[in-house]
């Protein structure tokens, strides 16, 4: 049986395995793993389903191969990032090598790397293994964060910072086709300047307004219960993952209980988002509604939203959900999401313009700010759940101060 198998491993089979990787990576990033089907693979490498099972049994094995395809090569560019001696450089060198690694994706030099957001939707038994290997890339980007002397901040800071380094990495790729290829190299150099510099001009100090966003309400029930258990189990499992089934029964109620609710799965997804997105629309209004500055109403809105990620409200809607919707929905989450970032990117023009943030570029900024809080949904599960106050000074604060800094 072995040697019948190294038979095979030619370098034919090898090119074949490997386009088959590449194409199911690139629909896995627009439907997401659940969404993702063997015969639309096929049909992107000129096979038949068949043919496709000779190099991959099933479905989740194909997903595990191409998570584990993009953690090798992430890995290699962290592994090339530690060559230099400071966090600020080696932050800026990953930074550097990742917008390298997406100009040769964009020009068809390489192939596409997964999204990571969405690994927990593996099978159980694809997921482990997985699991293991992206935890060791998380390992290894966190060791970038250690200084000169190889100090290294507290556990939880680093955990924190980590996550929002490597989400960057993970949603970058969901607004860069908006630059040419010739701009990924300026784009590098300013992902790199907000991480490493913040949006926090000299003499700023960290003071947050509280702002009340519901995230200390009394427990919720009804439409509301239903509605964040739906969004903590498409969270966790993923859009496909999180079937009428194990929603009903995190609730305690039958199927029918939620066909009183929604008539459709994509329904319920909709108004997860439409939660998700009040609740970030509300941060924005109460951060204007405080006499202050452009740092001010930024700080106090993010700081607002990571309690409430941590709250008993929480979580907000991973947008990593809109992968797998239908086109028209997908669209309309979309418009309403970006209208978001706007909001946000409006405020930090606004603070650029009267000094009250460093000068960073808006739109980028604003998109990394973005990618910050939505990864903030994780945190509960990789803090151990720390209170609100704790975990808005290790997770939001850093975005504005800068990873490599104390």
């Amino acid at each position: 049986m072995t040697d019948t198998f190294a038979e095979q491993v030619t370098p034919r089979f090898s090119r074949k395995r490997e386009a088959i990787v590449a194409a199911a990576t690139e629909v896995m990033n627009r439907r997401g793993v659940r969404g993702m089907t063997l015969a639309e693979v096929a049909e992107q490498v000129g096979l038949i389903t068949t043919s496709v099972t000779y190099y991959f049994r099933k479905k989740d094995t194909l997903a595990g191969a191409c998570f584990a395809a993009g953690i090798e090569r992430l890995s290699a560019l962290v592994h090339a990032a530690r060559a230099e001696a400071t966090a600020e450089a080696r932050i800026r060198r990953l930074l550097g090598l990742y917008l390298g690694l997406r100009a040769r994706i964009v020009a068809g030099e390489a192939p596409p790397i997964p999204i990571f957001s969405d690994l927990r939707a593996l099978a159980p038994e694809a997921h482990g293994s997985v699991a293991a290997a992206y935890a060791g890339l998380f390992r290894r980007i966190r060791g970038l964060l250690a200084g000169p002397g190889g100090e290294t901040l507290s556990r939880g800071a680093a955990t924190a910072r980590t996550t929002i380094l490597l989400e960057q990495i993970d949603q970058a790729g969901a607004w860069l086709p908006r630059y040419e290829i010739a701009d990924y190299p300026a784009i590098g150099e300013r992902m790199a300047e907000v991480l490493i510099g913040g949006f926090a001009p000299t003499g700023a100090e960290w003071r947050p307004t509280r702002l009340d966003i519901g995230g200390d309400a009394a427990p919720a029930a009804g439409r509301e219960a239903f509605l964040k258990a739906a969004t903590r189990l498409i969270n966790q499992r993923g859009y496909r993952g999180a079937s009428v089934e194990l929603i009903s029964a995190a609730l305690g109620v039958s199927k029918g209980s939620f066909y009183h609710h929604h008539s459709a799965k994509d329904d319920v997804v909709a108004a997860c988002f439409a939660r998700s997105f009040a609740v970030v629309r509300g941060a924005q209004a109460a951060a204007r509604a405080p006499d202050g500055d452009a740092w001010l109403q930024l700080t106090s809105a993010a700081a607002a939203l990571t309690a409430f990620q941590f709250s008993p409200a929480g979580p907000l809607l991973r947008t990593s959900a809109l992968a797998a919707l239908p086109e028209q929905l997908r669209e309309a989450m979309l418009l309403q999401s970006d209208q978001l970032s706007a909001g946000f990117q409006a405020t930090i023009a606004a603070g650029v313009a009267e000094g009250s943030l460093r000068p960073v570029d808006p739109f980028i900024a604003a998109q990394m700010l973005n990618a910050t809080l939505n990864a903030a949904a994780d945190l509960p599960f990789l803090l151990r759940n720390p209170p609100a106050d704790v975990a808005v000074d290790l997770y939001a604060r850093p975005i504005f101060t800068g990873l490599a800094g104390p």
